[in-house]
């Protein structure tokens, strides 16, 4: 099983406003990836769509890609 990129690199919070983090964990299509596929524990991808949503929102992130 590979190890959450969040716990191995001690990020306690996720961060909406670093999207180069966060734009790793979406696919082709500007959809977020699933815990299995990205690895993500489930505490950290509670927090990493919650991101996703406020960054979109904030239009730091696309809703569609292109």
């Amino acid at each position: 099983m590979k190890n959450c990129h969040f716990c191995t690199n001690n990020i306690k919070q996720v961060d909406y406003k670093n999207t180069e983090d966060i734009r790793r964990f979406l696919n082709t299509h500007a959809r977020i990836t699933g815990k299995r596929r990205s690895s993500v524990c489930a505490k950290h991808q509670r927090q990493l769509a919650l991101a996703i949503k406020r960054a979109r929102f904030l239009a730091l992130l696309p809703f569609l890609a292109r």
